[in-house]
């Protein structure tokens, strides 16, 4: 008998907490208070050595439902596409017209927030429209 699992989706970034506050705006998430002993976050990763200071950062949906979204620090930046992304339900249970202008609503909030648009995918006979989208990082993200 299989059980379903938790998971958590794990980026690799430059600076994890800028990119983590950049997804808590997309998804609504929240980020966690600061640990046990101290009032902010920052109090805490001047309690740490030098190098581990803004090491990592996390997120996760208020409601529990959707996944923890965890960030950490990598030296090396983003080489290659994404093996794996994230798609943002934004036009769940819409077509035509109506997807594709809350679709757009939704890029532009977005890259307001510092996103980037990459590709406007329009409907066809097969598939409605998307938006391919990269994060403050250039991860890649689409808008479904």
């Amino acid at each position: 008998m299989s059980s379903i699992k938790k998971f958590q989706v794990t980026f690799d970034c430059a600076e994890p907490e800028r990119v983590a506050r950049f997804w808590c705006e997309v998804l609504g998430y929240v980020a966690p208070p600061p640990p046990e002993g101290f009032p902010t976050w920052d109090e805490y990763n001047r309690s740490l050595p030098a190098e581990e200071r803004g090491a990592w950062f996390a997120c996760s949906d208020p409601s529990g439902v959707g996944p923890r979204l965890y960030f950490q620090r990598v030296p090396e930046g983003k080489v290659a596409k994404n093996r794996v992304h994230l798609d943002v339900r934004a036009g769940t249970g819409l077509v035509g017209e109506e997807r594709l202008a809350t679709l757009e609503a939704e890029r532009d909030r977005l890259v307001a927030l510092g996103a980037v648009c990459v590709q406007v995918l329009l409907a066809d006979e097969e598939n409605e429209s998307c938006i391919v989208m990269q994060d403050i990082e250039g991860n890649e993200f689409c808008l479904d």
